[in-house]
């Protein structure tokens, strides 16, 4: 087992690790919408998902994979009003089309709009 670290996604905070990588697949924790130069979370749910996506790809790039070989997000909402917008931009990054749950939950840390975790296979 590989611990997956970088500076490209936010830091975890709490105890768990960005990802990991075992027997040729790479599991990510759940990302928020944390941009990591900055510690901000942009507004609205369309600039929260692309964030989230940036940093679901930032642990992917560490770890040798990429959004095409992802094979399997949980995505959380915390309205499910918000799905629509949260697919428009989901759908720029996850072009593979991957097999996919997504949840309306009742809240995500720090009051996000969404989180989304995935499994891929290294490259």
């Amino acid at each position: 087992m590989k611990v997956i670290v970088t500076d490209q996604a936010p830091g975890a905070i709490g105890p768990y690790s960005q990802g990991y990588e075992v027997n040729g697949f790479v599991y990510t924790s759940g990302q928020i919408p944390v941009d990591p130069a900055t510690g901000a979370v942009p507004e609205g749910i369309a600039a929260q998902a692309e964030q989230s996506c940036r940093n679901v790809g930032a642990i992917l790039e560490a770890a040798g994979s990429c959004f095409e070989q992802v094979i399997k997000t949980t995505c959380f909402l915390a309205d499910m009003g918000d799905f629509t917008a949260f697919n428009e931009a989901y759908a720029k990054y996850f072009i593979s089309r991957p097999a996919r749950s997504c949840v309306a939950v009742k809240e995500l840390p720090k009051g996000v709009l969404c989180e989304i975790e995935a499994i891929a296979v290294k490259s």
